[in-house]
């Protein structure tokens, strides 16, 4: 298909006089468009899903997470995998963001760079991609150069290869082991892609990226329990999260977080399951850090 085809470069009729609206009847035809977007999203939940039950396995086995894109898709994939990093106690080892043309291209337009496969191959063979790795490659139109070439590259070395794209059937589609497509239609603004494929990039990494932290336990309840008190702002906050989880007092969540030496995983099964330090070092040791599965654990032993 010639790029001029691509339904994310055809002219809106929904938005044809824009430039003749005022500012409150302009914001509410973007509006209304990205409404369209969050019912294109909920359309690829179960592809969504089925990538991040292939995906979660394998970071929790060590495997890395790592985006890649060009533009607006690779940006967008940076700024989820740095987030990740605090949100989750995770390392730049662990998950990771790389965009044509290097960090330049964070803050510089450099058009040339997506155009090259080689560059897409140089780049992941640098961060020596092995079969443990999940590569998230993302391109609205599912056919950019750079990031085709990378999902090709990342599938040739056995790793697991997620495919977004805005395009039903694009070539980035048609190789993704776990193609997600929101069609998204038409641009506000013809060929715009930072807008609605934007948006529909950032919702799909959101629920990726947070589907395989909680997969991969990092998350108890709905609280971020690997958070690593290294200041007082960082402990208070550790120390609110362990209360909120057990439903106990701060000052209890405290005691707890000394004698678990400020881990905050083993603070809060110490208080749930009422046991010693190496009780729960055990119990935490045997689901792999999964404390919802530690709990639980501890449940079913109890009542064996």
């Amino acid at each position: 298909m010639q790029f001029d085809d691509l339904l994310t470069e055809q002219r809106n009729h929904r938005s044809t006089h824009i430039d003749r609206e005022s500012t409150l009847e302009m914001v509410g035809t973007i509006n209304r468009e990205d409404h369209r977007v969050a019912r294109a999203v909920q359309k690829q939940l179960p592809q969504i899903a089925a990538a991040i039950d292939a995906a979660y396995p394998k970071f929790d086995q060590g495997g890395r997470l790592i985006y890649v894109g060009a533009g607006t898709s690779g940006r967008l994939g940076v700024i989820d995998a740095t987030e990740l990093q605090p949100t989750y106690g995770l390392t730049e080892k662990q998950t990771f963001g790389l965009i044509a043309g290097g960090n330049q291209a964070l803050t510089h337009t450099l058009p040339s760079v997506e155009d090259s496969p080689e560059l897409a191959q140089d780049d992941l063979a640098a961060v020596q991609l092995t079969a443990n790795d999940v590569v998230v490659a993302s391109a609205a139109s599912g056919q950019t150069p750079y990031t085709v070439a990378a999902l090709k590259f990342a599938q040739a070395h056995g790793a697991t290869g997620i495919g977004f794209s805005c395009i039903e059937d694009s070539p980035l589609a048609q190789l993704a082991d776990y193609p997600i497509t929101p069609v998204v239609g038409p641009e506000v603004i013809t060929g715009a892609t930072l807008l609605k494929a934007g948006t529909a990039e950032k919702m799909v990494l959101n629920m990726l990226s947070t589907g395989i932290m909680v997969k991969s336990g990092k998350v108890y309840q709905n609280l971020m329990i690997n958070v690593v008190p290294t200041n007082g702002k960082t402990f208070e906050r550790a120390k609110k999260i362990i209360a909120e989880a057990t439903q106990t007092s701060t000052l209890a969540a405290e005691r707890a977080l000394d004698r678990a030496g400020n881990n905050v995983p083993l603070a809060i099964v110490l208080i749930e399951t009422k046991g010693t330090i190496a009780e729960a070092k055990k119990l935490l040791d045997a689901t792999g850090g999964h404390v919802s599965q530690a709990v639980k654990l501890s449940d079913d032993v109890q009542h064996a």
